[in-house]
């Protein structure tokens, strides 16, 4: 298998990037794939930089087996286009600001569709309560595991529950 390069991206790299970045590299990891992929993520904006991700992302990923707790956030490079097989937007605003950036021929789509082939966006929980990131992580656990599967690798754990991956 060719080494597979993915970046999730969202506004600040503090919320729904840092928790896709740790689904998918926890499910990858439980394949025992890690060697095939290269995952990071990053934000279109740069107020986070350095910054770990928000605190009830790192609870609700704890809360489910996955420590995110050493990632740092970080903005959107112009090396990013060309180092990343494939780039994941979190939502419409940010597929748009990676759109305006990227030179012609980047692998950039939004992850609802790529992901959950529902062309959903993914709902910044910033500002709403544990629910919100529960509901978040449902929905990039589902479109992780989807994705995980299309790139050709068929995961047990991701059948039937997807509430933990544990």
């Amino acid at each position: 298998m060719k080494r597979i390069s993915i970046l999730f991206v969202c506004m600040g790299n503090i919320c729904r990037s840092p928790l896709a970045e740790g689904i998918f590299g926890h499910l990858v990891a439980e394949a025992g794939l890690t060697g095939d992929f290269t995952i990071d993520s990053a934000g279109t904006g740069g107020w986070h930089e350095g910054d770990p991700p928000d605190r009830r992302s790192i609870a609700i990923a704890k809360g489910h087996g996955i420590d995110i707790s050493r990632q740092r956030a970080r903005r959107v490079q112009p090396r990013d286009f060309e180092d990343f097989d494939l780039i994941l937007a979190m939502d419409r605003d940010n597929l748009a600001a990676l759109e305006k950036s990227a030179p012609h021929g980047a692998n950039i789509h939004l992850f609802g569709d790529t992901a959950l082939g529902t062309g959903e966006d993914i709902p910044d929980p910033y500002y709403g309560g544990p629910g919100g990131f529960e509901l978040v992580y449902t929905r990039l656990l589902t479109g992780c595991c989807s994705l995980l599967e299309t790139l050709g690798v068929e995961r047990a754990s991701c059948s039937g529950n997807t509430s933990s991956v544990r």
